[in-house]
């Protein structure tokens, strides 16, 4: 387990008109991995957040802590303030550790743009070995499947949990659509919000047999006014095989969302066998 503690940042560069940002701090431990988030600080240049996040490490000799400083924009894109990077193979076990990093454009070491100041980051590091006589805890594995679960088939459980960085066209009060088999699900809209957190987003979907051979499908829409020109504009979507699922049990990934710039969707996938 990795816990990481955003301090600060200072010096950041100018990204609105007013002469001001409004950053954030994304982290993760690599493409496919969870990501974390700060939350925003209105328009300032040496944010301050003393937030404390966690990540799951699987391979600490491979994989490293990547770091994104935002501009947060209401409508637009999030403007890339800056990016840093530690690996983890260069942290010490079980002793906090404290980092100020020059924020670069990007990790390319012969990239010119990188000479020009950015700000700096400062953050604290935590990384703990699992021991080799721990168990890490499967919750999932235990749990039963609800009543009603055909015998030789299953049930499959689809948590869509959040998704950021949606950009609308016209609107941008998403809701998500489940593609299955011909059935159709869906969670409410989420008014005005480019990172939305669904709460009614867990569905249960009775399967015969094993999914092993199939897919689905997770759309983003955007609800517009009953009475506008653009009632739902499509925010993107991402199609997924089962397979993984039925043989692992259990995913959790970020996906990004296909006809979407920079939009991801977190989807928790559960297959419990009947």
């Amino acid at each position: 387990m990795l816990k990481v503690t955003i301090v600060n940042c200072k010096n950041l560069r100018k990204a609105d008109l007013m002469g001001k940002s409004d950053p954030y701090v994304k982290m993760s431990l690599g493409e496919g991995t969870l990501s974390k988030k700060t939350q925003k600080k209105m328009s300032t240049l040496n944010p301050e957040w003393n937030e404390t996040h966690s990540l799951l490490v699987q391979d600490p000799s491979s994989q490293a802590l990547e770091l994104q400083v935002y501009d947060w924009e209401k409508v637009s894109s999030h403007d890339l303030l800056g990016v840093q990077m530690i690996q983890l193979s260069s942290l010490t076990p079980d002793d906090w550790q404290t980092h100020t990093l020059n924020l670069r454009k990007n990790m390319d070491d012969n990239d010119p743009s990188n000479q020009k100041p950015r700000g700096q980051i400062t953050l604290n590091t935590l990384y703990t070995p699992f021991k080799d006589e721990e168990v890490i805890p499967e919750e999932e594995e235990n749990e039963a499947p609800p009543e009603g679960t055909p015998v030789g088939g299953g049930c499959l459980i689809v948590f869509v949990h959040e998704a950021e960085d949606l950009e609308g066209k016209h609107h941008c009060n998403p809701y998500v659509k489940i593609l299955y088999k011909g059935h159709e699900y869906k969670t409410k809209a989420i008014k005005k919000n480019r990172d939305p957190k669904w709460t009614d987003g867990r569905f249960e979907i009775m399967c015969p047999e094993a999914p092993e051979n199939d897919r689905i499908k997770i759309e983003v829409w955007s609800k517009g006014s009953s009475m506008g020109l653009h009632r739902h504009e499509p925010l993107g979507y991402v199609d997924i095989s089962l397979a993984d699922v039925v043989s692992n049990k259990r995913l959790n990934q970020e996906y990004q969302l296909i006809d979407s710039r920079n939009g991801k969707v977190l989807v928790e996938l559960q297959w419990l066998s009947g």
